[in-house]
């Protein structure tokens, strides 16, 4: 998969220190600072339209910083982006192949586009990798959403790219190719290739080897998913009423209650968290005696430490 490079005996794929982005007047990534390590797969978590894909577009050489340094497979982010760019695959949460063309066409179409010597031996081997065969002749545009899916990744694939870059890849698919293309995610990354992936869905980040967490330009935690939920430092109960009614207004009365940082309807329950557990027993102290609630201890899960984070953030986009 992966073809040579000033570094290629590094454990290292992207390794940058104080990045910071500026759009007119407004800061869209502050002071970042990260590793990843090659054949990883690394998650970008954050809320929508809080700019992640800024600071994963700066991380592989496709935008320049405005300061800060750092390295994207061996080159240089500032000096070597063009050297960088011919390493990367990148594929867009919108489908940019040719609708108009079959899945064959536009794989041959890359092909020649980056030059490989047999195109059509490469599309072929392609369709048969990601289980397209018999779709060969289908016009793209006549996919569903997750053979459009799969016939894009084969595409960014296809050059045979040591990083690979996903916006939102899943969006608009359903279960079942979701996880068929998470599957191909990891045969890849077991084969070297190292991958950047921007979600929101935490089944997803949890499928990462290392996640980070950015909000508004800023990274506010990073690591594995164990970490991440460790260094949260919440303390979380599940909360569940007979019959299931008196959670609204349950949820009205502890939310921004001292000692309650976070609180979250999970079907027929409530999530309910603190960052100190003192404070946060003596806020649920009362609520532990009514006969209609009952109260278990959890532990924290992904979802829970996304939301409170997501309440943390200050929105600097508005």
């Amino acid at each position: 998969m992966n073809s040579a490079s000033p570094s290629s005996a590094s454990d290292i794929a992207i390794d940058v220190k104080g990045l910071t982005k500026k759009f007119g007047d407004r800061t869209v990534v502050q002071n970042l600072s990260m590793q990843v390590k090659r054949g990883s797969i690394y998650g970008f978590l954050g809320p929508n339209g809080s700019g992640k894909t800024t600071p994963i577009r700066m991380l592989c050489g496709l935008l320049t910083p405005d300061s800060g340094t750092g390295t994207c497979l061996g080159y240089d982010i500032r000096r070597d982006a063009d050297k960088i760019k011919l390493r990367v695959g990148y594929m867009t949460q919108r489908f940019s192949l040719y609708q108009d063309l079959s899945v064959r066409e536009n794989l041959e179409f890359v092909a020649r586009l980056y030059g490989l010597p047999h195109p059509k031996q490469a599309a072929r081997e392609m369709i048969n990798r990601l289980g397209l065969s018999g779709r060969e002749e289908q016009l793209a545009g006549e996919l569903s959403g997750g053979w459009k899916q799969r016939l894009a990744l084969g595409a960014c694939t296809l050059p045979s790219p040591q990083l690979l870059l996903l916006d939102e890849p899943t969006a608009g698919v359903d279960p079942k190719a979701r996880r068929d293309f998470w599957n191909e995610i990891h045969a890849l990354a077991a084969e070297g290739l190292t991958v950047l992936v921007s979600t929101h869905y935490m089944d997803e980040a949890e499928r990462c080897h290392e996640i980070a967490y950015i909000a508004y330009g800023e990274l506010l935690a990073h690591g594995t998913v164990e970490e991440v939920i460790e260094s949260s430092r919440l303390t979380t109960y599940i909360v569940s009423a007979q019959g299931g009614e008196g959670l609204n207004a349950l949820t009205e009365e502890l939310t921004n209650k001292a000692g309650i940082d976070m609180v979250a309807p999970f079907g027929t329950s409530l999530h309910v968290s603190g960052r100190d557990a003192g404070k946060l027993e003596t806020a649920i102290a009362p609520y532990r005696k009514r006969k209609d609630l009952e109260w278990q201890h959890s532990e924290p899960s992904l979802e829970d430490v996304f939301i409170d984070l997501m309440g943390r953030a200050r929105d600097n986009f508005q």
